[in-house]
């Protein structure tokens, strides 16, 4: 299939799942977690693996031009899906050009500096794909359902008012902008997840003996602000979704699902850049060729002069 037919086809899979900029998102009407787009179970497999073969692909071309970079912010509730969405899109990319981070409860230092600051220290380089398994926007979901957090960031008290969810947005939109400006291209994907298979996942947890490392208390606890929680992300789905950083919301019901989107979407993206392998100068291409030649006259007797380029004639 065609590059030009494949990006086509794609983008056509995942506008469903876009946020339109300047729309605004009631995220329990406008989203259902169980969508899946006619697919069957049987069928994911085979479409995860090709996705993951493009993602090989365009990744090596985007290290190789070392042009652009590539963030990917991944948001969910607990048990959502994050850490098994990122082991399985990128599990045939180079783990040198991926660094995934991980952002727990703020340490002394990143509390004496702006929200952004520690976000802005784990940016992927050019030529590198970086993922926020959560992201700054826990700056406006957590700190917003438990605003206790707001005080523990130091702010001056006209820092604090009633405005600072829509001004932490607008500032969230502004270095998103500054980001893509510097080629660092910005994906958001937030992995929907329905409160009855939130608790079926936890259930899972408590159930099995090798899975109750990942249950906590506070997971019932935070489970108990879930209308707060749905409403905070339609607020930050609404504000937040622009033209150079848009939203897509994957329905995360069905894992098998869920990796197919974000798949597609990180793929979408790459095509977007669509980077290319750099080509060299004409001097550097007679030294190629120089070299080239030294290295056939080294052939051993019976041997052919370019293994590679006589296999490739053969095939």
């Amino acid at each position: 299939m065609s590059d030009k037919r494949t990006a086509k086809r794609i983008a056509k899979f995942i506008k469903p799942l876009r946020v339109e900029p300047g729309s605004r998102v009631n995220l329990a009407e406008d989203f259902d977690p169980r969508y899946k787009a006619g697919m069957k179970k049987r069928e994911a497999a085979e479409l995860l693996r090709t996705g993951v073969s493009l993602l090989s692909e365009y990744q090596a071309r985007l290290a190789a031009q070392d042009t652009y970079g590539v963030l990917l912010c991944l948001q969910a509730l607990d048990a959502g899906g994050k850490d098994g969405t990122i082991r399985h899109v990128m599990s045939g990319v180079n783990p040198q050009g991926v660094q995934v981070s991980s952002f727990k409860v703020p340490s002394t230092e990143e509390l004496d500096h702006d929200f952004l600051w520690r976000y802005a220290q784990r940016l992927p380089a050019r030529g590198d794909i970086g993922i926020f398994n959560r992201s700054h926007y826990e700056e406006v979901l957590v700190v917003r359902v438990h605003p206790e957090n707001l005080d523990r960031q130091k702010l001056p008290e006209e820092a604090k008012g009633p405005g600072v969810w829509h001004r932490r947005y607008r500032e969230i939109n502004d270095w998103e902008r500054y980001l893509t400006d510097n080629g660092i291209k910005v994906v958001k994907i937030f992995l929907n997840l329905s409160k009855e298979e939130q608790r079926t996942r936890f259930l899972k947890r408590i159930d099995l003996p090798e899975k109750n490392w990942k249950f906590s208390a506070a997971d019932i606890r935070e489970r108990e602000r879930w209308d707060d929680y749905q409403e905070a992300f339609s607020d930050v789905l609404s504000a937040t979704s622009t033209p150079w950083a848009p939203w897509y919301v994957v329905p995360a019901d069905r894992k098998w699902f869920a990796r197919i989107c974000a798949a597609a979407v990180l793929a979408h993206t790459l095509i977007g850049i669509d980077p290319q392998y750099p080509t060299v100068d004409e001097q550097a291409g007679k030294d190629l060729l120089a070299a080239k030649r030294r290295l056939e006259k080294e052939a051993p007797r019976g041997a052919a002069r370019d293994p590679y380029a006589a296999k490739h004639r053969t095939d």
